[in-house]
């Protein structure tokens, strides 16, 4: 079992080097570094949960051109992204950016859950006791200490 979890993990850390072409890398160290950065913060458009670093696609393989171009021409890192952003919309990122509509898709859910909480707790606090909220009358009063009288009398089989 540890085997197959330890080979599991060895082609799971394998994927994503196999996917940039050693074609595609680009001789300064430092820039290479920065394109492989920016290329995990991009969706591959044809795979959708991947980023474009660790994709085989073709479209994944050309973003990842474009990027190491941007670099290679001197963009920065901001610029590189906000160019592709230009091109395919926020949805080439895989985190969204926190402003417009990916403000919305930040606070959105926590707020919704905030809120359904609060109708929750409202809701269970303005419940009716399980007990009873009302007092008995003098005659439910005494039908009941009569009734418990009567046990009292009747033995226990």
């Amino acid at each position: 079992m540890r085997l197959l979890a330890a080979l599991a993990l060895l082609v799971a850390l394998t994927v994503p080097a196999a996917a940039v072409d050693p074609s595609e890398r680009l001789a300064d160290p430092a820039l290479e570094g920065r394109a492989r950065a920016i290329s995990e913060e991009l969706r591959c458009l044809v795979c959708q949960n991947q980023s474009i670093d660790a994709s085989d696609a073709q479209l994944a393989k050309d973003l990842r051109l474009v990027v190491r171009e941007r670099i290679a021409a001197g963009d920065s890192d901001d610029e590189v992204r906000d160019f592709l952003v230009a091109r395919y919309g926020e949805f080439v990122l895989l985190r969204p950016r926190a402003h417009g509509v990916g403000l919305l898709l930040w606070v959105l859910p926590p707020a919704l859950l905030l809120i359904a909480g609060a109708g929750l707790f409202l809701a269970f606090r303005r419940r009716p006791d399980a007990r009873g909220t009302e007092r008995l009358s003098a005659e439910e009063e005494a039908a009941l200490k009569a009734l418990s009288r009567e046990e009292e009398g009747t033995p226990n089989y």
